[in-house]
């Protein structure tokens, strides 16, 4: 919708008369080609290049000295 009534300043009636494949040829046109989807060579490279990691986190400390770590009372 941004696109068609923003970019495109086409007026709301317009804009909803407008079919997809019409949509998809004024962005193709002003935008420029879609790019190809990502394929499973790419996607590896990406996740060599940002790998998950694990946050550990050391457990808090009892508030209380009655408290055992896992937060129950003794």
């Amino acid at each position: 919708m941004a696109f068609g009534l923003g970019r495109l300043a086409l007026c709301p009636r317009d804009f909803w008369r407008t079919t997809p494949r019409e949509l998809a040829a004024a962005m193709e046109a002003v935008l420029g080609p879609a790019r190809a989807p990502l394929d499973r060579a790419g996607l590896a490279a990406l996740m060599a290049r940002f790998p998950d990691t694990r946050r550990v986190t050391a457990p808090a400390p009892p508030t209380s000295p009655m408290e055992n770590d896992d937060g129950r009372h003794r």
